[in-house]
């Protein structure tokens, strides 16, 4: 890890592997709320139960944000892993109806708290073309 990524890699980590530490305590409903947003933009999850959608979602969170946290692990890996991650959440952003005002990519009230995230994408991108 290059001491110059140190922050945005605490940060971003720390922030992720809590949300992943939070959902694995999600009862029956969190975990249908949560499936039911990622389903309505990725239809191919419906096949997943919402608990266990709800679990392995958790998991991979805990595993992008100890990836960003952890200093053997190269700024190119974790900006893989990061990327990947935020893709997902721009894609939910993008493709959620009500997220945005029509015809624009400026956000709803609704769609803030998701469209903020876009500077994970960010700080994945730059942690991947990292040299």
């Amino acid at each position: 890890m290059r001491a110059r990524n140190f922050p945005a890699r605490l940060s971003a980590g720390a922030f992720i592997l809590n949300s992943g530490i939070g959902k694995l305590k999600a009862d029956e409903q969190m975990a249908a709320q949560i499936h039911g947003m990622a389903t309505g933009t990725y239809p191919f999850l419906s096949k997943l139960e919402p608990e266990r959608f709800t679990k392995m979602l958790a998991y991979g969170e805990i595993v992008v944000g100890t990836l960003l946290l952890a200093p053997m692990v190269p700024d190119r890996v974790a900006g893989a892993g990061l990327t990947a991650f935020a893709g997902g959440l721009i894609g939910l952003y993008l493709r959620t109806p009500g997220m945005r005002q029509d015809g624009t990519l400026r956000p709803t009230q609704q769609g803030t708290a998701i469209a903020k995230d876009s500077w994970l994408l960010g700080m994945g991108l730059t942690l991947l073309l990292s040299v």
